[in-house]
């Protein structure tokens, strides 16, 4: 029996990072020794097996062979006379598909120490088509390691758009879309899992809202950029660099504009009421994807109410307290916070803007807090009853925001 370091562990090493979960593949056994050993098994499909003291997954080493479309189509097989080399194969990209030996020995038979030297993303194999979310795996690397210099090898970017071609994605199931969404939302840059699912054809099929952003013009004196597609991917860029791992905010920065693919084009570029007409999509992207309510919540807030926001300084007192209590800020403190940063991505997220300031964010921010310190106790609700307590409640805190300005 021959155990190696697998995976993500070994290519995050040889990258400089700090490495995460360490998974091992374990060649010449059978499950019945895992378990004489000690092993957990947990595996479902396939033989994986958890440490009895560190908890860490061991793996036997296994084949694998389509029998349907979809991901959840093969047949796996493990047993003794698996070799490492035939696991590795089975992997996605070459970066992947390095194991360590005990003594620190590298097994890298697809090329993988090589690509991590190059920064490319390399399919190992042409089995690499017959998994579809090894696309959505493939863009949230990219989303990932794209600050590093990676980017995707030509023929893995061919092959994923021949797999697009074919209706592989078709067979993905919204919770695994949703899975890779947000661990890519989460990444240093999210614009390049988008940008590399519209290069391949899948941001139409499993994005839509998002993919009809591209063309479509913005007023080039608020958006140098122009491309409402390319203020999006700037503006999750942005969420990314304010609020590091964050994937609600980087959701909400994601779908803040879907409206203006809505825009008739005889307005154009002008988007007039898109934060309106943006809902509908958001609600129905949430809704295909099972999306959790804390994201959904906060990606409405954001879509509905980033102008106003924007606006903040012209807004009257009465409004600024309206806007906060739509967002239930007053129950739910910390939304108001997340919107100010959706807003200040937003307003960051263009072309030259990138380090521009953004007062708005603390100024809402200050303004709920003004509010947030006038409760019940403090105002005299003599003789008041039921409604008028809450109006009395509600003229307190507005004269509170109008003296905090």
């Amino acid at each position: 029996m021959r155990i190696y370091l697998v995976g993500g562990a070994v290519r995050d090493r040889l990258l400089g990072r700090d490495g995460g979960d360490r998974d091992y593949v374990v060649v010449g056994a059978t499950p019945e020794r895992m378990l004489a050993d000690g092993f957990k098994p947990v595996g479902k499909d396939f033989p994986v097996f958890l440490h009895p003291r560190s908890g860490e997954e061991y793996a036997l080493a296994r084949t694998e062979r389509k029998t349907a479309p979809g991901y959840h189509g093969f047949v796996f097989h493990a047993d003794e006379s698996v070799t490492l080399e035939d696991d590795l194969a089975r992997r996605d990209f070459t970066i992947n598909a390095i194991a360590e030996a005990d003594d620190g020995t590298l097994v890298d038979p697809f090329g993988g120490v090589q690509d991590i030297e190059r920064r490319v993303l390399r399919h190992v194999s042409p089995a690499f088509a017959e998994d579809p979310v090894r696309i959505l795996r493939g863009a949230r690397f990219l989303a990932r390691f794209a600050a590093q210099g990676f980017t995707i090898a030509p023929e893995t970017l061919a092959l994923m758009r021949d797999m697009v071609a074919a209706g592989e994605v078709d067979h993905l199931v919204p919770e695994r879309v949703w899975q890779e969404m947000r661990k890519a939302l989460a990444e240093a840059m999210p614009s390049a899992f988008i940008g590399l699912l519209r290069d391949c054809g899948a941001l139409k099929k499993l994005l839509s809202e998002v993919d009809a952003l591209f063309g479509v013009p913005q007023r080039v004196e608020f958006h140098p950029e122009v491309d409402a597609g390319v203020h999006t991917q700037m503006v999750c860029d942005m969420a990314a660099r304010l609020a590091p791992g964050n994937a609600r905010i980087g959701f909400a920065a994601l779908t803040h504009d879907l409206g203006k693919a809505l825009t008739p084009t005889e307005i154009l570029p002008k988007h007039i009421e898109h934060e309106r007409a943006g809902l509908v999509p958001v609600r129905a992207l949430c809704e295909r994807y099972k999306v959790p309510n804390d994201f959904r919540e906060l990606a409405v807030i954001a879509c509905r109410e980033h102008l106003n926001v924007h606006r903040l300084d012209e807004l009257r007192p009465e409004t600024v307290h309206d806007l906060i209590a739509r967002c239930d800020g007053f129950r739910q403190p910390e939304r108001i916070a997340e919107l100010a940063l959706v807003c200040a991505a937003d307003k960051r997220g263009r072309l030259g803007l990138q380090e521009s300031d953004y007062p708005q964010a603390a100024k809402l921010v200050a303004l709920q807090q003004a509010a947030l310190a006038v409760t019940v106790a403090q105002i005299d609700i003599s003789g008041l009853q039921g409604p008028d307590i809450g109006i009395a409640l509600r003229k307190a805190r507005i004269a509170a925001i109008k003296n905090a300005r």
